[in-house]
């Protein structure tokens, strides 16, 4: 309970205790600001010295591979050529060293960050502070899943063009923050790559483009369409979330993976166990995107089409198709073949 005098003794008594707590508050204060300073000395010296670590690194291997070119195998000793291997492999081992480094480090934000917020630093300078923000994006993505699955159910019940307008409206948003908050995430050290970042870019658009069709005959012959399909991708979105945050626990218990990796639409390399059980929920999504995409284009060569939306829409989850499918195949095929080698050396 906070103490409240009641005379002018217990007043001038009070004040004296708040002026030496002040003076306690200025000297905190004071050398937070110094230890703060430090603090951005040692990270630009850091920085800095990385770098030039980088490009020494650099230098030293062109020179390694010069050596090898001028020099053949046949006439390096086994110790040169034992001696080179080992530099390499340290080299390899040392960028990513330096990647754990970097990531808390502040770094400049890449084209899409800094078009989206500037120069802000969005760096996040302790593994709890990456954590908290991590996980707060998995339980974004959680919560939004259901909303949108609840909200298509709700447009196929009810047919206002308001409604689809205001689930078009959520979906772009919903991309858009999506993308801005990997940005952070892979700016703090995730592991987001390749064609799952892409993914993203390309729903905000199309879902951009499905909130400007107007309302029309070709529209709703489209609408029930699209509705169903967002309907069951909430729904196997939500399959996913639960399937991959169990691999991704289970195998950072085990050191396996990285404590900044995140579930993420598609299957990945490390989504191996019950293959079975998802495998076909999302190859029946993706041959969903093609079967859109083909109904889109059919709607296009009708005499009446006039709206432009249909070919981009149409453009879009053909695009969305051969990433998803080809990228899942892919990853199956190396697992498949990874499995071959292990099985053929025990």
């Amino acid at each position: 309970m906070l103490f409240s005098p009641t005379g002018l003794t217990e007043c001038l008594r009070e004040w004296e205790d708040l002026e030496k707590n002040y003076q306690q508050i200025q000297d905190t204060h004071r050398l937070y600001k110094q230890k703060l300073e430090e603090v951005t000395k040692l990270q630009d010296s850091c920085s800095a010295a990385i770098s030039r670590q980088r490009r020494k690194l650099k230098e030293l291997t062109g020179s390694l591979r010069e050596c090898k070119e001028n020099h053949p195998t046949a006439k390096l000793s086994p110790e040169e050529t034992d001696a080179i291997a080992d530099i390499e492999d340290s080299v390899k081992d040392r960028a990513d060293s330096f990647s754990e480094m970097e990531a808390f480090l502040p770094k400049k934000n890449g084209l899409y960050l800094t078009l989206v917020l500037g120069n802000v630093n969005v760096t996040l300078l302790d593994k709890q502070s990456k954590f908290a923000y991590k996980d707060e994006y998995e339980k974004f993505k959680l919560v939004l899943t259901v909303i949108l699955f609840v909200f298509s159910f709700t447009c196929i019940l009810f047919s206002y063009r308001v409604l689809d307008a205001l689930f078009n409206f959520l979906l772009v948003w919903y991309y858009c923050t999506l993308t801005i908050r990997e940005s952070i995430l892979i700016s703090n050290g995730s592991r987001i790559k390749g064609w799952w970042v892409f993914h993203h870019y390309v729903s905000t658009f199309l879902s951009g483009v499905m909130l400007t069709w107007p309302e029309g005959a070709l529209y709703q012959m489209f609408r029930n369409q699209f509705l169903t399909y967002c309907l069951y991708q909430s729904f196997v979105q939500f399959l996913q979330y639960y399937y991959q945050s169990g691999c991704l626990y289970r195998l950072r218990a085990l050191g396996e993976r990285h404590n900044m990796d995140l579930t993420v639409e598609g299957f990945q390399s490390w989504m191996w166990r019950g293959l079975t059980f998802l495998l076909p929920f999302l190859f029946f999504g993706h041959f969903w995107q093609l079967y859109n995409s083909l109904t889109l284009f059919k709607m296009f060569q009708l005499p009446e089409c006039k709206e432009w939306q249909v070919l981009m829409c149409g453009c879009s989850y053909m695009v969305l198709f051969m990433g998803n499918f080809l990228t899942t195949l892919g990853v199956v095929y190396q697992k498949y073949i990874n499995n071959q080698e292990k099985s053929k050396s025990l």
